[in-house]
Formats: C-alpha cells, sequence, structure tokens
C-alpha cells in the first residue's frame, strides 16, 4: 500500500511525536508499505514563535497538491494540524480525497499556559480541523475522553509503542552525583510543568536532559540541577538505566512516551494522576502516581526496577502498527470514509 504521510514535526526536532512518527514509519516500511513523507526540510520555513529550533513550512499549499497528486496514494495520513497538515487538508478537501488524522499534542492547554489564551478557543479550531477526517487517532482514553468533551467526532483509539531493542536496562552512565538521582528527559517548554519537580525537597540529586524555550529561565532560577542538554538517542538507554526514579510532572499530555522509555529501561516513573501517566502507568507497578509529586517520586524508589520494564513489554509496536493501518481508509473514496481500507481493499 502507497501511504502520503503529511507531518510538521519531523528530525531536527526532538519530542514525542517526532519519535512515535519515526517508530511508525519504519515499521509500515518493514511490513511492506511504500510511505511518501511530506515533511519541512523541503521547503521554504520560518521558526515557530515561542519555540526556538523548530521551524514551520512557508507558504507550502501549492507543493503539497503536487506531491499528493503525484503519489497517487491508496490513503494519507495527517498527523499534525500546522502549515504541512493544513495545506495537505485543503487539498484533499478541494479534491474530495479522503484522509485519516491524529491528535498528537494538546496545543490547547500549551497555549494556555504560554500566552494565557482559553484553552476552550484551541479546541474549537482542532475540532474545526479535524471535522473533515475519516478517523482521528488519538493515543490514550484519557485524551479520547477530552476530546469527547470537546465534541469531537469518529475518534480512534490508537496507542503508542516504544523501541524495546532499544530501550532496555543496560549498563548505566557514569553520572558521579549523589544518589538518589530523579531524572527528567525532554522538552524545557512551558507545557511540561517542570518547575513542579524543579522546586520540590528530594535528596539526592535532580537530572535534566533536554532543551526548550523556558531553559534559560528556569536554569538562572535553579541552579543546584544539573542540566544536561541533549544527547543522542542511542544515549539515552545507559542515562535512564543511571537513574533511581523518572519523575515528570506535565500535566498536559496526550501520551507521554518518556516515560514509556524510562520504564522500558526498568526506571520507575513519579507523575500526577493525570491523562497521560494515568494511561502510561496506570495501577500497575510500574511507577507511583500522586498529587504530591514528592511523595510519588520517593516512593516509587521502593519499586523493583523489574516491574518497570513488565509494564513497557506490553506498549509493542506491533500492535500498533497494524492498528495504524486498520484505521487507514481508502484515498479516493470520500463516500466511505468511514470504511477502514483494510475492508475496502480486501
Amino acid at each position: 500500500m502507497k501511504i502520503v504521510l503529511v507531518t510538521d514535526a519531523w528530525l531536527p526536532q526532538v519530542n514525542g511525536v517526532v519519535t512515535t512518527l519515526l517508530e511508525l514509519t519504519r515499521g509500515l516500511e518493514a511490513r511492506g508499505h511504500e510511505i511518501v513523507l511530506i515533511e519541512p526540510s523541503t521547503f521554504r520555513r520560518f521558526a515557530c514563535p515561542g519555540y526556538a529550533g523548530i521551524e514551520l513550512a512557508w507558504r507550502p499549499g501549492a507543493q503539497v497538491a503536487k506531491r499528493i497528486d503525484a503519489a497517487e496514494p491508496d490513503a494519507i495520513h495527517i498527523a499534525t494540524e500546522g502549515p504541512l497538515g493544513a495545506a495537505a487538508r485543503r487539498h484533499c478537501l478541494r479534491r474530495g480525497l479522503a484522509f485519516t488524522t491524529a491528535f498528537h499534542t494538546r496545543f490547547p492547554d500549551i497555549l494556555a499556559k504560554a500566552l494565557h489564551l482559553p484553552p476552550a478557543w484551541g479546541y474549537a479550531w482542532l475540532r474545526r480541523f479535524h471535522a473533515a477526517s475519516a478517523g482521528v487517532m488519538v493515543p490514550t482514553d484519557g485524551m479520547l475522553k477530552i476530546l469527547q468533551q470537546h465534541r469531537f467526532e469518529r475518534l480512534l483509539r490508537w496507542s503508542h509503542g516504544v523501541d524495546l531493542r532499544l530501550f532496555r536496562p543496560v549498563a548505566p552512565i557514569a553520572l558521579a552525583l549523589p544518589r538518589p538521582i530523579f531524572l527528567y528527559v525532554g522538552r524545557v517548554s512551558y507545557e511540561k510543568n517542570l518547575e513542579a519537580f524543579l522546586r520540590l525537597d528530594l535528596p539526592g540529586s535532580k537530572l535534566v536532559y533536554g532543551i526548550g524555550p523556558v531553559l534559560a529561565k528556569l536554569r538562572a532560577a535553579y541552579p543546584q540541577v544539573h542540566w544536561r542538554g541533549v544527547v543522542p538517542r542511542e544515549a539515552l538507554p545507559a542515562i535512564y538505566s543511571a537513574a533511581d526514579v523518572f519523575v515528570f510532572a506535565s500535566h498536559s499530555e496526550t501520551f507521554g512516551l518518556v516515560m514509556l522509555e524510562a520504564m522500558a529501561c526498568g526506571t520507575p516513573v513519579a507523575a500526577f494522576p493525570v491523562t497521560g501517566p494515568l494511561d502510561v502507568v496506570g495501577a500497575s507497578d510500574g511507577g507511583v502516581l500522586d498529587d504530591d509529586l514528592a511523595q510519588a517520586a520517593l516512593r516509587a524508589l521502593e519499586l523493583p526496577r523489574e516491574r518497570s520494564r513488565a509494564r513497557a513489554l506490553e506498549f509493542d509496536w506491533e500492535r500498533v502498527c497494524d492498528q495504524f493501518v486498520s484505521f487507514l481508509v481508502p484515498a479516493r473514496a470520500m463516500d466511505q470514509a468511514a470504511t477502514p481500507i483494510v475492508s475496502a481493499i480486501a
């Protein structure tokens, strides 16, 4: 099957959306599917306001239309709601092409934190964006319920996975820091609620790997924290394996892939009991969820590491890829938009 995949998030960006789409394309290609990728690197670009290091395509409409038409795809999936996603959506609607979409990022909540805009405004705009989709893939039950509350339709529960070959317990990196080590890996940005972790009164050391728009501010405010920037993805298992607890303070996740990476390396998670952690950690012994994040972090120290790994083993990419394909619809059958492509071509 030839699949056009449109995404505004791609390398060299480092975030959970990019990681998820990379794993997805690899899994689909391994199954013999042809992926026609439309991503920002081959377009004129501009810097995303408020997010240094993220570039978006500038006026990509004509090129996106040509690439979709030239591909003559069996299915079209629009992964993001940025300039490329919007251009692909407009072209599909003009041409009567059916497509699926995904909800990867809670932009309304991010904008509420960064710009103090009412979240309802953002959800209303995104509801209109996804309204024409034959199916909106959503990574967690918690996020699906939130979108239902905002009157989104045609929602499809599509879990994410973790690369269990890469993320596994390995020889830990030598950190030479006082124990216990409480770790965060990810973007240092408004929506991650990182200060809720940084201001905790915990023994040992706090360690942060990542960059983002509030890095300078937080480094200045919390000089006792060990800030390490960005490392290659292949280096992360040794870092996760060296930590005692992975602390995740975000309240605005759709999934939270870094929690799954940490648990796959045997590192228990401490987080708030909100959408994302509730779905990834849940009621398992892979971590501790508590409204008191300090208590969650201290209790997580007592968890056997093999239980965190066992929870991560439940998130297998084989199943994730198969489910994605089952949700696709024939691109040239707008009148059959609710019919999965596996049924339509059987």
